[in-house]
């Protein structure tokens, strides 16, 4: 069965190509006669000729090298001179357009031309440079001046730079890509030549030297009191000095006036003189922070000076100003019970809360002020630079410290701005221990102030200093009196101010 249908299909294909036209059937002869008709009016009509998408006559055959000219440019030209352009002007499109017409316009380049033919050819290749590209901005290189002279040397230079220009432009010609860039960075560089902000720098530059010079000249420089610092994150080098500018001007809207106690009718400058010896006593029973102290006291000072406060209250108002500035300043601030406790119960929890919430309401929530411990810190590290140390003196540190706190308990102090207190603290520590210099340029520079500033300030810190372990009031005396802090309670104060004080 399989055999015999085999046979007939070879059979029935001999047949088919014995006598095609007997055994295909008239419809699909007509069917072939049909598509034989479409190929070969496929082949010869125009490619795209239905939408009108040509550029003149296709008829003449053009190969085009890899670099995208022409080779038979001068037939090509001719047609697009005859023909009108029926088809849409892409981007690619026009770019061969153009480059097509530079390169039938610049001739070819000689080994070795003669000065004429080189001005020539540079000149076609500016004019390339120029014409590329419609939508861009028009550069052309400025001709050489012409001299008078006509010396030997300077043609041969303007010829060699004509040349190197003329065969950079050649090489390129073929290259839109590459004639765009070197025309973008020809621009580039004119205008980096031309630039007035540059020139303006330079002059800057020049006048700051100048000015260095002559300070330099001037005065001996003062040496960098943050070059032992530069590797510590912490220290804020970069910053520094413009933070220390801003504490000088914002400190004055932290102060408050000398005389605010006399607008208080229940307390008086005595109460809060024991309230701070007592809150001194308080801060170092739970190891606070310094920061923590100095502005406990400053919290204090504000509130009294725009609160009328009765003589029960006052000490709520020093263990809250206290609980304030504790959880500003500590990572583990004692919470509200310890306070009630360390004041004997004297007020509640509640009440506690009341006046922290009326306290801040009263300050503006605004905690952030610059007290004598930010000021003091910086002083001492100059006052080390003047000497020439790497780290501060620990006495001398001590001493600074002591001086201060001794200020905190005593009224009349408030009429110094705590910059002047902490520099002042500083002077007299040095005159203490008899350091040389006093008052060298770096604490100068650094604090502001000169030495005959800081000398009514400093005169009475050592009457401080002198009466410290006399009265009711000497918790900061015996605080300075341990070993641990130097002992610095116990060396002799600076008598040569005292008495310049009291001459005064």
């Amino acid at each position: 069965m399989f055999a015999t249908r085999q046979q007939s299909g070879f059979g029935d294909e001999n047949k088919r190509g014995e006598g095609g036209k007997a055994a295909v059937p008239a419809k699909a002869v007509a069917g072939i006669g049909a598509r034989n008709t479409r190929a070969a009016q496929a082949s010869n009509r125009r490619a795209l000729g239905d939408i009108g998408n040509l550029v003149g006559a296709m008829s003449v055959r053009c190969n085009v090298s890899k670099d995208g000219v022409l080779e038979n440019a001068v037939v090509k030209q001719a047609a697009l001179q005859t023909e009108a352009i029926t088809r849409p002007i892409t981007r690619r499109f026009g770019a061969n357009l153009q480059n097509t017409q530079a390169a039938a316009r610049v001739p070819q380049p000689v080994a070795q031309p003669p000065a004429e033919a080189v001005k020539v050819e540079g000149k076609s290749a500016e004019d390339v440079a120029a014409n590329w590209g419609a939508t861009k901005r028009r550069t052309t290189q400025p001709k050489p001046r012409e001299t008078n002279s006509g010396s030997s040397e300077s043609q041969a230079a303007s010829a060699e730079t004509v040349s190197t220009n003329s065969s950079v432009a050649s090489n390129q010609i073929g290259n839109p890509a590459r004639l765009k860039a070197h025309t973008r960075s020809k621009v580039v560089k004119k205008e980096k030549e031309q630039t007035l902000t540059a020139t303006l720098t330079e002059r800057s530059e020049i006048a700051r030297r100048v000015y260095d010079a002559e300070m330099h000249e001037a005065e001996e420089p003062i040496p960098n009191i943050d070059q032992h610092d530069e590797g510590n994150q912490l220290a804020v080098v970069d910053y520094i000095e413009d933070i220390y500018s801003f504490y000088r001007k914002s400190e004055v809207q932290s102060c408050v006036p000398a005389d605010y106690m006399s607008r208080q009718s229940d307390i008086n400058e005595k109460m809060r003189a024991i309230l701070i010896d007592w809150l001194i006593e308080v801060h170092l029973k739970f190891k606070l922070m310094p920061e923590t102290l100095y502005l406990t006291t400053n919290l204090i000072d504000r509130y009294l000076c725009t609160q009328s406060v009765s003589r029960k209250n006052l000490q709520l108002v020093g263990v809250t100003a206290m609980l304030l500035a504790a959880k500003y300043e500590e990572i583990w601030a004692p919470e509200v019970n310890d306070f009630v406790h360390i004041s004997d119960n004297a007020y509640t929890r509640d009440e506690v809360l009341t006046m922290e919430k009326n306290m801040l309401n009263t300050l503006k929530f605004n905690l952030t002020v610059p007290t004598p411990y930010v000021f003091i810190v910086r002083f001492l590290k100059a006052s080390a630079c003047d000497k020439q140390e790497k780290t501060v003196s620990a006495q001398l540190e001590m001493v600074a410290w002591f001086l201060v706190e001794l200020c905190l308990t005593e009224y009349p102090m408030l009429k110094y701005a705590p910059s002047l207190i902490a520099a002042a603290a500083v002077y007299t520590a040095q005159v203490t221990l008899a350091r040389q210099p006093r008052w060298g340029p770096a604490l100068q520079r650094h604090s502001g102030y000169t030495e005959a500033h800081i000398k009514e300030c400093a005169s009475m810190m050592a009457n401080l200093h002198s009466k410290a372990s006399e009265g009711n009031l000497t918790v900061v005396h015996k605080k300075y009196s341990q070993a641990k802090l130097l002992s610095v309670a116990k060396l002799p104060y600076a008598a040569s101010l005292c008495t310049a004080h009291s001459s005064a």
